[in-house]
């Protein structure tokens, strides 16, 4: 199986434990070669009880299938197939291996005689909104099942919907895209990637043709359009879709054009204003540059797509900027659209002004954020030809295969992101040598490496990947420190001349309901005085084990500095779902001891 089919069945990602094929210098492990603790274990595993395993599955997923009396809308079957299988494979835990076979069971046993996978009544199958969506994650999920299980009855059922997509294409309406206000690719959000692993299984010709002149996939190039108005163009989901086609896309066909896209978004989101400070990058599901956080800020199928898309490049360039972002996406962005017990997910997730939880448990966003939990795993450790490489820090093990066959189990402890002391234990079947690489954030001035105690002398530069080649035996340590000082982050745009508090990778938000003090005050009108930051302070608002900070701070028209700051300030990492503000007023927005964001200062 090709490296383009792998990736295709399981969303951009490689599955076996042998080298990136082609031009990739990073293959991730496989998701039963990684086990999760800390903050991203406790994620999963709150998400496996009070979401994935607490879902009425049956009324609310599989009854519409059954039926076949939908006229518009989306459930998001396939996606929850997707995450089923993923997890079930990480986990090993037969209640998600029992809940994803009575999903695909139910869904194939649904299936017509001419294919029809979907929940539609056949007025309104394939064209209305946005019934070809579902088909497409249907697809994708069964291959996946597929796939991790080596189900022949998903493959044969997701080839018999995708052969209908093929048959039925032509008969679109003329005024589809103009009655649905959207643009080709937001309508067709992921029926590329659902279609192309048929010509890899079979040979046929008719798969790949479709992906190209009918998806358009190798000559997609779409400018940023900022703001949502009709027709929909600028929606970031659909968008970061079709760019992880064209990465995909690429590793069988490495012309330079097919990153073209990709890199106009990461341009857009580093330099043009087009990500904030919690890693979100859209308002109301399209782009937008104002770096205003209220109320439809960062979608959450936009938030997974772009962590997908930067898995994608770490994997293709080895450059350790896109581990720095997808921390701070993850910690923030990610954690904050999920309640702290679980069970409730948001489809937004703003930063300034009271959030809330999406009502329902099927559609694309919360779908989408359980499918990332299964990619989490994923994310934490890489392999090169020169060894392994540490991209998360999280308490966690794996075992890595290394390119010339030897067998290295390789384990964290850290209570990482409360302070950045990281051990990392290397345990090699046999002695050899080999590289352990350690991502250095940028947000990290003076990093130390010790191995067995012993310092390494060499120069240790933050914003790269920091390769240690030695022989390696059982019993060998690395200790890794990174200093994670108090940082007062400099606002850009609307937040220009205020500051949000970030320790390490976690921003810190302020709930008003814990003082009574800040009722009918304007948050973001207060001034911070930044030398009397107090913390980490021990914090169970979010995690059990979770921090906070104190702050004193002006209330709005005093008379600073001259006067005495009259308000303490007690603030929460930003997944508290009572946080409305990160951004600050300060007396001197130049100061010294103000910085410039790390992440969007790079060249």
């Amino acid at each position: 199986m090709s490296r383009w089919m792998c990736a295709a069945i399981v969303a951009g990602m490689v599955l076996s434990s042998s080298p990136a094929a082609g031009s990739d210098k990073l293959a991730p492990l496989a998701l039963d070669q990684v086990k999760v603790g800390g903050e991203f274990g406790r994620r999963m595993q709150i998400t496996i009880e009070n979401s994935l395993l607490n879902l009425d599955v049956d009324t609310l997923f599989l009854k519409p299938f059954r039926e076949k009396k939908t006229k518009s809308g989306y459930t998001g079957l396939g996606m929850l197939i997707d995450t089923s299988s993923r997890l079930a494979l990480h986990t090993g835990d037969p209640r998600i291996l029992a809940l994803k076979n009575h999903l695909v069971k139910t869904l194939i046993d649904s299936q017509e005689p001419d294919g029809y996978l979907g929940e539609f009544d056949r007025a309104h199958r394939l064209w209305a909104f946005i019934d070809i969506q579902e088909l497409a994650y249907l697809i994708q999920g069964l291959l996946a099942d597929y796939h991790y299980f080596k189900d022949e009855r998903s493959l044969a059922a997701a080839q018999k919907q995708a052969d209908h997509i093929l048959r039925h294409w032509d008969e679109r309406p003329q005024d589809w895209l103009d009655k649905l206000g959207m643009t080709f690719h937001m309508t067709n959000t992921g029926v590329e990637r659902a279609i192309y692993p048929f010509f890899e299984y079979t040979g046929d010709p008719k798969y790949r043709d479709f992906c190209v002149k009918e998806m358009g996939v190798p000559t997609w190039n779409f400018p940023i359009v900022v703001g949502r108005y009709r027709p929909l163009e600028g929606h970031v989901y659909a968008y970061m879709s079709r760019c992880l086609a064209q990465l995909e896309w690429y590793r069988h066909d490495p012309d330079p054009a097919l990153l073209t896209s990709t890199r106009r978004a990461l341009d857009f989101m580093l330099h043009g204003n087009g990500m904030v400070v919690t890693g979100g990058c859209n308002d109301h599901e399209c782009w937008h540059n104002t770096q205003t956080g209220t109320v439809n800020l960062t979608e959450t199928c936009a938030l997974v797509y772009v962590l997908k898309v930067l898995d994608n490049l770490i994997q293709l360039e080895g450059n350790s900027l896109y581990g720095d972002i997808m921390e701070r996406a993850i910690y923030n962005a990610l954690f904050s659209a999920q309640s702290p017990d679980g069970r409730r997910l948001r489809y937004y997730t703003p930063f300034d002004g009271p959030r809330s939880y999406y009502p329902k448990d099927t559609y694309c966003c919360p779908n989408n954020y359980r499918r990332s939990m299964g990619h989490l795993p994923e994310w934490i450790y890489y392999r090169s030809v020169e060894g392994v490489t540490v991209n998360l820090y999280t308490a966690s093990s794996a075992r890595v295969t290394l390119a010339n066959g030897a067998q290295v189990s390789i384990s964290q402890e850290t209570d990482y992101p409360n302070s950045g002391n990281v051990i990392v234990r290397i345990e090699p079947d046999r002695a050899g040598e080999f590289s352990v690489a350690l991502r250095i954030p940028r947000w990290c001035a003076d990093p130390e490496i010790s191995v067995n105690g012993e310092r390494i002398g060499e120069a240790i530069r933050r914003g790269t990947f920091h390769a240690i080649r030695r022989t390696w035996k059982q019993g060998d340590r690395i200790e890794l420190k990174m200093p994670m000082p108090w940082r007062f982050i400099k606002g850009r745009q609307a937040q220009a001349g205020k500051v949000a508090i970030l320790r390490g990778p976690v921003v810190f938000g302020l709930d008003p309901s814990r003082d009574k003090q800040l009722k009918g005050i304007l948050l973001g009108t207060i001034t911070l005085d930044t030398s009397s930051i107090e913390g980490p302070l021990a914090d169970s608002t979010v995690r059990p084990d979770g921090m906070a900070c104190k702050i004193r701070a002006w209330r709005p028209g005093a008379w600073y500095p001259n006067a005495k700051p009259s308000l303490e300030l007690y603030l929460t990492e930003l997944p508290d779902p009572k946080s409305e503000a990160i951004y600050f007023h300060v007396p001197n927005p130049i100061a010294r001891e103000l910085s410039d964001d790390e992440l969007f200062t790079q060249p």
